[in-house]
């Protein structure tokens, strides 16, 4: 399986890191070994001294397809999770200033969070119109629905497609509102999809 990320997917999140809103998605790629293993905290990295969180909403594809129509993308998955991406900051921007690739900085290993719960698209009355959110500590760090995605679902597979044959199994990360930062030893990480808990870690 493969994790396929968009950045830039949100307004403000854009603005906040002051980044050129893009015209077309952008794409990163994190391998299997960045997934966060089950039941195990996040380790930060020491190769970094800036590491964020990213909340993002996620599909798992349920069908191979290449070249797919918007209009039948709905076709290719049936669950919604939750995940975080983390990101070394310092490292990213070092890279960005280079024009180099964000791999070091995104494909960390453990840098993939995708919560054990998925809830079946069903369970929701309009699949442009999902609301989650993030915890640090209790309080509230991130919030954001898919009616504010520069990209609906839909439309992120139609464009993955063109470039990428998507798997059974394969996972996207759809982009991240406004409102990361950073986290610390010690941090507890809670996601929700409207009011259900899909995962909780601890950062170490």
């Amino acid at each position: 399986m493969k994790i396929i990320c968009i950045g830039r997917n949100y307004t403000e999140h854009i603005a906040e890191l002051k980044n050129e809103r893009p015209q077309e998605p952008v794409i990163f790629l994190k391998p299997d070994s960045a997934i966060l293993l089950k039941k195990m905290p996040f380790f930060i990295p020491p190769f970094s001294q800036d590491v964020h969180y990213e909340v993002e909403l996620l599909v798992r594809i349920n069908k191979i397809g290449k070249h797919i129509q918007q209009k039948f993308a709905h076709k290719y998955y049936d669950e919604i999770g939750l995940g975080i991406d983390f990101t070394a900051r310092d490292l990213q921007q070092k890279l960005k200033e280079k024009g180099l690739p964000w791999e070091k900085a995104k494909a960390f290993d453990g840098s993939a969070v995708i919560g054990e719960k998925w809830l079946k698209k069903t369970h929701f009355q309009d699949l442009n119109n999902i609301s989650f959110s993030l915890e640090k500590n209790g309080e509230a760090v991130q919030s954001g629905t898919t009616s504010h995605m520069l990209w609906k679902i839909d439309e992120i597979i139609e464009y993955i497609s063109q470039y990428f044959t998507l798997k059974i199994g394969d996972i996207i990360f759809t982009g991240t509102p406004a409102g990361v930062g950073p986290v610390a030893i010690n941090d507890t990480l809670t996601g929700f999809i409207e009011d259900k808990q899909i995962f909780s870690i601890q950062v170490k």
